[in-house]
């Protein structure tokens, strides 16, 4: 059985070398064409050579099929160029910019109203590489950015202790986020609040 499928496969090839028509690697023929034991005057047709490489049958080639074509690279995300947060319109934004104003103090220098900027560091705060890395501390946890410029709820139970009549208020975008509290030292829970943000605010205790 192996001997006759040998010999099939010998065979078929012998056919196949038969069929392959006379030609050379630089093209057709020019002074003649190729007859059965003579060469005749005349030229070769110019026309397409047949495939010497099966199409059909069991020796034909597999043919690679074409994958889906590649995606276009879409460009990285701020985080990942550089840490500047330019994008792809090579500007930078400021995330952080903030307005406090602060009142009743008692503190020299400490009442008035004070421009915060952050990444980078700008604006006419006293404190403001203190104040930005106090904003960027919170930012870093999710109580911190949860809690930070949250009011004291409704109802909640607060000591009795007048911590001074100073008040504040922020305004503006806290790492892309609106932010408009107000602060005051009115009772224990307010004095902790005010704390939280020094030197956001000012430390007047």
């Amino acid at each position: 059985m192996l001997r006759r499928l040998a010999l099939t496969a010998i065979v078929s090839l012998a056919a196949l070398a038969t069929a392959v028509p006379v030609s050379t690697a630089s093209g057709p023929v020019s002074s003649g064409s190729v007859s059965s034991g003579s060469v005749s005057s005349g030229s070769v047709s110019s026309g397409p050579v047949p495939s010497a490489v099966p199409t059909t049958g069991p020796f034909a080639a597999a043919r690679p099929s074409l994958g889906p074509l590649p995606l276009p690279v879409p460009p990285l995300p701020g985080f990942l160029d550089g840490g500047e947060g330019k994008g792809t319109g090579g500007t930078s934004e400021v995330l952080t910019r903030l307005t406090v104003s602060v009142e009743s103090t008692g503190v020299a220098g400490a009442d008035g109203t004070f421009e915060l900027e952050c990444g980078p560091t700008g604006g006419s705060h006293p404190q403001g590489q203190a104040a930005c890395d106090r904003l960027a501390e919170a930012g870093a946890t999710r109580a911190g950015r949860q809690e930070l410029f949250r009011p004291t709820p409704e109802g909640t139970m607060c000591t009795m202790i007048h911590g001074g009549d100073a008040t504040a208020r922020i305004v503006g975008t806290w790492e892309g986020r609106a932010v408009d509290t107000t602060a005051s030292r009115r009772d224990g829970c307010e004095i902790a609040r005010w704390n939280s943000l020094v030197p956001v605010l000012p430390d007047v205790r």
